[in-house]
């Protein structure tokens, strides 16, 4: 039997609707004997089980669930890989072809395993750990991804540890490692990119977007595209294969910039209609003079935490509020948030001041999310981060 939380009375309402998170304010008593990460069952007040999830003492969200049940369960290697091949079916059956071998088999609590991201690039998977309690199953993952044909395995946390749960790490490489180039080669849609799993933001590859990409490719056709916040060019890459007539890819980052003009010329050679511009994007929006048919605006998040999210609305509003100024008549705006803290009703209502303040007419086209690889928990809308709107501007 694992060691157990006791609720307190009438704080049952959020796990029986198979919410995550269990907070410590709804917490009557603490396992006497639990590790920091170690599983735990959750039961209520009558002590009747709930749940398992890992623990966290010292953090407000005290416990992290994967398995809602009222049956008595243990959590061995057969337990986990079932968890990992649902995963892999759901996407064998809604992402995989021929034309993209790149995709998240595991999206945290989305997929019900919280503190695990893994990413899949062509035979490689890259691994984010983000909790103590994904740290102590990590063993029981590779043996996982082994059984179901991964190759490589490389773990992206923000300092790799030579040993995880008695787990060795090898320069980053947690099973299958090879000294190649930093660039993995992937295929999305049939259009190829590097992923610089090493030194590349998160997991070296914003799979998320693959669908809004290829919306933006079909609305490309002859069209002057600014992607903005660019990173390594991948709306960049869709709108020139959408027969763009010039597409300009701005971002702070160089190598970020660099990484884009080598998916470019890996598509469509050298020559391509495509310049990098190394610059702050919000500068380049208030001062350019160049006149784009459209606009991507994929920032970073702006809202780490709830405490920042007013900053953030002001930020998201200024930056949508420049290009609906700057924008050609007649033309469309791709606009994006990817904080979690910035609910899709808020972002909504922060794209309706910046048009106002810009004095243009507005319309929605789409509602743009996340892909299917990227699951939203239905019982937690926490997992709903990407928010899109694709407008037409008059």
């Amino acid at each position: 039997m694992y060691p157990s939380i006791i609720l307190k009375s009438g704080k049952e309402r959020a796990l029986q609707n198979r919410h995550c998170w269990l907070f410590s304010g709804a917490v009557k008593q603490h396992p006497s004997h639990a590790e920091e990460g170690s599983i735990v069952a959750v039961r209520t007040n009558a002590f009747e089980l709930m749940g398992y999830g890992f623990y966290a003492a010292k953090s407000q969200i005290v416990c992290r669930l994967f398995e809602f049940t009222n049956q008595e369960k243990l959590f061995d290697q057969k337990y986990w890989y079932k968890k990992v091949l649902n995963a892999l079916q759901m996407r064998q059956k809604l992402v995989l072809s021929e034309k993209t071998n790149c995709y998240r088999l595991l999206h945290a609590e989305g997929d019900f395993l919280p503190g695990v991201i893994a990413d899949v690039f062509a035979d490689t998977i890259v691994l984010q750990l983000l909790t103590k309690g994904a740290e102590r199953i990590q063993a029981h993952l590779l043996q996982a991804f082994a059984d179901l044909g991964f190759r490589h395995v490389y773990l992206k946390n923000k300092a790799n540890p030579e040993r995880i749960e008695g787990v060795l790490v090898q320069n980053g490489w947690l099973s299958g490692g090879f000294e190649a180039s930093q660039d993995l080669l992937m295929l999305e849609h049939g259009l190829r990119f590097k992923v610089d799993y090493l030194k590349g933001q998160k997991t070296g590859f914003f799979i998320d977007q693959r669908e809004n990409r290829r919306i933006l490719g079909q609305f490309s056709a002859q069209k002057r595209v600014l992607n903005a916040f660019s990173y390594t060019g991948g709306f960049s890459v869709y709108a020139l294969a959408g027969q763009a007539r010039e597409v300009y890819s701005v971002d702070v980052s160089k190598d970020a910039l660099v990484l884009a003009e080598q998916n470019v010329a890996l598509n469509f050679g050298v020559n391509a209609p495509h310049k990098t511009i190394d610059a702050d994007c919000f500068e380049y929006l208030r001062q350019m003079n160049e006149d784009f048919d459209v606009i991507v605006l994929d920032p970073p998040a702006f809202a780490k935490n709830a405490k920042s999210v007013p900053n953030a609305a002001r930020g998201y509003k200024d930056l949508n509020r420049i290009a609906l100024t700057k924008i050609l008549p007649q033309s469309l705006l791709f606009t994006f948030s990817c904080s979690q803290n910035i609910d899709k009703q808020l972002f909504r209502q922060i794209i309706f001041a910046a048009a106002a303040e810009a004095g243009r007419n507005v319309r929605i086209v789409e509602q743009l999310i996340q892909p299917a690889d990227h699951p939203i928990n239905i019982f937690h809308p926490e997992t709903e981060y990407l928010k899109g709107l694709l407008l037409w501007v008059e």
